[in-house]
């Protein structure tokens, strides 16, 4: 696939860098549990159960990620104080799909 036919079948909470992507992030702090909730505008909304305390809320972010997307590198990299943020992931491919 050509890299600007990967760009167009992205789902718009997406941007392709080099070496991964950026996913912008909607996250739900204190939920009654962890999981990728699906599509909330041009955001993936992700529920946390962990607070936002202390970085808690996005260390569980960064390990839900890496859970689903089978990557090890999750990095914030914008809206550390933040609900909306800017997650980059490398050493990926392509997204898994919604369900």
């Amino acid at each position: 696939m050509k890299p600007s036919a990967q760009r167009e079948s992205l789902p718009p909470f997406a941007r392709a860098v080099e070496g991964g992507f950026d996913l912008a992030v909607k996250v739900v702090p204190d939920a009654s549990r962890t999981e990728v909730a699906g599509l909330l505008g041009n955001r993936l909304k992700v529920r946390v159960a962990a607070p936002a305390e202390g970085g808690r809320a996005n260390r569980a972010v960064v390990e839900l990620l890496q859970r689903w997307l089978g990557v090890q590198t999750v990095e914030i990299v914008g809206g550390i104080a933040s609900r909306e943020k800017t997650v980059r992931v490398s050493g990926l491919s392509r997204l898994p799909e919604l369900s």
